[in-house]
């Protein structure tokens, strides 16, 4: 009678996916952009007359580029809002706050930002609230710091004549703000499976682990519960490596930007890597030899930093290239 094994324990961690995303800015938003930073804010007059806020380059009714820009007001509606009792990071206010949607006076779409305010009692749709500016601006939508409660009433072209009280802007500024770059992150906490945290777990150790398919016989590595070619469930676990094959490679020739963790001088190799007795190739760094002298067929084994809980990177281990034939089926 065997013993069972024991199940590894459940595994979470903290994980942090980000990049810098920078874009171009075309003659309408670089103009509202600039204007936030001038304390000025502009929106975009349709065909038909309406007023986009914050603007649009293309009519969306006609698809028609425009560019007929306007200055609208400073105060505006609050048209529906929702409370935020526990601010995240980088969210525009530390303190518990309203999302809102603000209709500016002069414009007919809502600009979604955030209202300071002591409580969602102090909230309403309908209120009349003000912008409050950023002491330093730059020509982002920082630039409105939040907005504010505001008795004012609402002006004649809110009521009345949309058009009437609007003032033409030629959108153009000193120092125009060109392009703007926006930081993207998710911030989420990743609890792998069975077949991972097994995988995992090895690593710790040392070792690599993958799972055999019970239809097909396949070793895939790093297991994922389920054979991707035959859709049954895996659980035999079988231990591959380390060493491996190069089956193909790309050269890496930028600079990989905020990521401390692949701080490496360019250029440099990743690689698809066949480990012995796995049917699926897994990709690594490769290392230990020139970038040019790295092929398809390179025998590579891992090299593990000290305290690491994965490979570094894979070095050649000095034997013969492998035939072609021997990894083709995992290119």
């Amino acid at each position: 009678m065997t013993a069972a094994t024991p199940a590894p324990r459940t595994l979470r961690a903290p994980l942090v996916v980000e990049f810098p995303f920078t874009r171009s800015l075309g003659p309408v938003q670089s103009a509202f952009l600039t204007g936030l930073r001038e304390r000025t804010v502009l929106g975009v007059k349709c065909s038909d007359g309406t007023v986009l806020v914050p603007p649009v380059e293309y009519d969306p009714a006609t698809a028609e580029e425009i560019r007929d820009l306007v200055e609208v007001g400073v105060t505006g509606t609050v048209t529906t809002w929702a409370w935020n009792p526990a601010p995240r990071r980088d969210q525009p206010l530390a303190t518990p706050f309203a999302w809102v949607l603000v209709r500016l006076d002069g414009a007919d779409t809502c600009l979604l930002h955030v209202l300071d305010a002591p409580g969602p009692d102090a909230v309403r749709s309908g209120m009349r609230v003000r912008i409050r500016w950023a002491e330093e601006r730059t020509g982002a939508i920082t630039d409105i710091a939040c907005f504010e409660p505001d008795d004012s009433e609402p002006t004649a072209h809110v009521t009345g004549n949309l058009t009437a009280h609007l003032v033409a802007h030629s959108g153009e500024f000193a120092d125009a703000v060109t392009a703007i770059v926006t930081p993207a992150r998710l911030d989420y906490t990743y609890s792998p499976g069975r077949a991972q945290s097994g995988y995992i777990t090895a690593l710790a150790d040392r070792r690599t682990v993958g799972e055999r398919c019970p239809s097909c016989r396949k070793v895939y590595v790093p297991p994922r519960g389920a054979c991707p070619t035959c859709g049954v469930a895996t659980d035999e676990q079988v231990e591959v490596g380390p060493r491996g094959t190069v089956t193909t490679y790309c050269i890496v020739n930028i600079k990989a930007a905020h990521t401390a963790n692949l701080d490496i001088e360019v250029p440099y190799v990743y690689a698809h890597i066949a480990l012995d007795g796995a049917d699926l190739a897994l990709h690594a760094r490769i290392g230990g030899i020139p970038y040019d002298q790295v092929r398809m067929g390179l025998r590579v084994e891992p090299v593990w930093a000290e305290g690491g809980r994965h490979p570094d990177h894979y070095r050649p281990t000095g034997e013969p290239d492998a035939d072609y034939d021997t990894y083709k089926e995992l290119l």
